[in-house]
């Protein structure tokens, strides 16, 4: 429930998002008419169609993609001829008659103010639906990412509803009160065909802004400051539990205080039920299979993470951390790789990257997400603390909340009957992309290079799903990014065809990060980056020199920057001297 409640509140609060602007005169071509009979049907037929589309794109791969572009091309038409009919049925009329009584049809009302059918309001729903390509946020990140892990199945059908009804709601709302003051303009100025005129225009200019795909280039380079805070406190406030101030981690901040009464230690942490099977891991690292029954009388932390993920990568010093500390007190850690990408189910990479992060604890390969289902987890990194009776204790979502979760670590340690003394918070000494990022100056987010969450494309022509093709750089606003050279692009990288390819990005925030893979052979990938057209110097990543030379050996995150002196939003560029590498994500610290 608390899931599609944020869902609901996200789709509601695109409202605010300039990337609503391109569909709004298609709904507020419906002001005046019936709410029963042209409203709710349009804006039922836009959410539906959202829902059905999204969820296809997130689980059915390129047949979906391309079935959708001959969709959004119907579409298009449709609403062109509807714009037309609404703009001047008299002179489109004399050019092409039977095609305006077509979009007229759809209007269901000439001048003399009859109303529309329901089935006509429905069908430019539909169309609307095919076409509405709202800003990623946070809360649509996290509906999409779920559908991709889930498959297609009632909650990720439920959560993409919920989310397409919220901004229904939210434009219910807006076209309410725009037909008031249409209907008063009319009333008073006596001008209800200039109107009907203007709406007409505003449609074919939103036909047009989406058809040249400025509705997800121009449009998004200033969606992600305008609705991502709002979104990000709805998460929360909703969906993760308030974990600020000694409340959390009970009991004070010293724990040898409460050992003075004789009492047994008992933590007010509240009990959230009991912990699921550790059951369905394809297989674990650095120890044999574990489970609940054999855990009994430990604390156990369970962190769900997986190995190219940059929040996973600065939380695991944390956890490293924690386990070589209080394993001698009754701590066990687990980790959860549950994979993003299809390479992170690659057994050998989990190995090696387990390695090169010197995790020494247990991991669970969670290929098949059984554990994740169990958990009904939703995030990476996630950590649940389980107490010595099997009880779910503590949970925290993402980055941050170090010193909370240790001391809940602590409390439940002492109330399992350690005697260990109070101490301080551990502080490892993160290096690297495991270092703690600058948020003060983050102004750009995850971006997927695949088509299946690809946004901020930038490259004439746009992206051609699953078949090589030649690209050439654009010019770049904030955030957005371009291909060169020729490249296939999949459902979840590009892959490089012919050497001297490249990718650029305009991007504002200290660190980049970008996931990369050689190919299919294996054969390493050498590659040289350019900030704003010269060699990094001192704003080299770990990854590569101060010439900006690196090479790609194996499928993981590559730090690539970070902007040793202010930070301010430059020109990214890498080359790749090698074909074959694969590119699936970037990342900013």
């Amino acid at each position: 429930m608390t899931l599609l409640i944020i869902a609901y509140l996200g789709g509601a609060l695109t409202i605010l998002s300039p990337c609503i602007l391109p569909i709004l005169p298609f709904v507020f071509a419906r002001a005046g008419q019936p709410f029963f009979r042209s409203t709710l049907p349009m804006l039922a037929g836009m959410a539906g169609t959202f829902a059905l589309v999204a969820t296809l794109a997130a689980v059915g791969g390129s047949w979906a993609i391309n079935a959708n572009e001959y969709g959004r091309l119907a579409a298009l038409l449709l609403l062109a001829i509807f714009g037309i009919s609404l703009l001047s049925p008299r002179v489109a009329g004399g050019i092409t008659q039977p095609v305006v009584d077509f979009g007229n049809r759809l209007l269901n009302a000439s001048g003399n103010g009859a109303t529309a059918s329901p089935a006509s309001s429905l069908l430019l729903g539909v169309a609307t639906g095919l076409l509405w390509a709202p800003c990623a946020g946070p809360i649509l990140g996290l509906v999409l990412t779920g559908a991709a892990l889930q498959g297609a199945n009632l909650q990720t059908t439920f959560l993409l509803l919920a989310y397409a009804a919220g901004a229904a709601s939210s434009l219910a709302t807006a076209l309410l009160v725009g037909g008031r003051v249409f209907a008063a303009m009319k009333r008073s100025l006596g001008v209800s065909e200039r109107i009907r005129q203007a709406l007409g225009a505003a449609v074919l200019a939103g036909v047009t802004v989406i058809a040249l795909g400025l509705d997800t280039s121009l449009l998004s380079r200033f969606s992600y400051a305008s609705t991502t805070t709002l979104e990000q406190a709805v998460l929360d406030r909703l969906h993760v539990k308030p974990q600020s101030g000694p409340e959390v981690a009970s009991n004070g901040a010293m724990i040898d205080t409460v050992a003075d009464t004789g009492q047994p230690f008992k933590s007010d942490l509240p009990v959230e039920g009991p912990a699921p099977s550790l059951d369905g891991a394809v297989q674990w690292l650095n120890s044999g299979p574990l489970t609940k029954e054999a855990l009994r009388g430990k604390v156990v932390l369970v962190d769900f993470w997986t190995y190219s993920c940059i929040n996973c990568i600065r939380t695991t010093p944390y956890v490293r951390a924690w386990a070589e500390k209080y394993a001698d007190k009754g701590l066990v850690v687990i980790g959860v790789h549950a994979p993003e990408f299809a390479f992170e189910k690659n057994i050998d990479n989990v190995r090696k990257a387990v390695g090169d992060f010197g995790i020494r604890y247990p991991v669970a390969i969670d290929n098949d997400y059984k554990i994740w289902r169990a958990f009904q987890n939703n995030y990476w990194p996630a950590h649940y603390l389980i107490d010595a009776n099997g009880q779910i204790r503590y949970t925290h979502f993402g980055e941050g909340n170090y010193r909370q979760t240790e001391k809940a670590i602590q409390d439940l340690l002492h109330e399992a009957g350690s005697q260990m003394a109070s101490s301080a918070a551990v502080t490892p000494d993160a290096k690297g992309a495991e270092a703690s990022p600058d948020l003060r100056h983050v102004r750009s987010g995850e971006t997927y290079i695949g088509y299946q969450q690809a946004s901020n494309f930038a490259s004439p022509g746009g992206l051609a799903a699953d078949a090589p093709h030649d690209y050439s750089a654009g010019s770049l606003g904030l955030n957005e990014w371009s291909l060169s050279g020729r490249w296939t692009v999949g459902p979840e990288a590009a892959s490089l065809d012919a050497a001297d390819g490249g990718i650029s990005y305009r991007f504002s925030a200290r660190d980049l990060h970008l996931v990369l893979g050689p190919g299919a052979d294996g054969k390493p990938v050498r590659f040289q980056v350019t900030v704003d057209g010269k060699a990094p110097g001192a704003n080299h990543g770990t990854d590569i020199d101060e010439s900006g030379n690196g090479i790609v050996t194996s499928t993981k995150l590559y730090q690539l920057i970070r902007q040793s002196g202010e930070v301010e939003a430059r020109n990214f560029e890498i080359r790749f001297l090698d074909p074959g590498v694969a590119a699936y994500a970037f990342t900013f610290g």
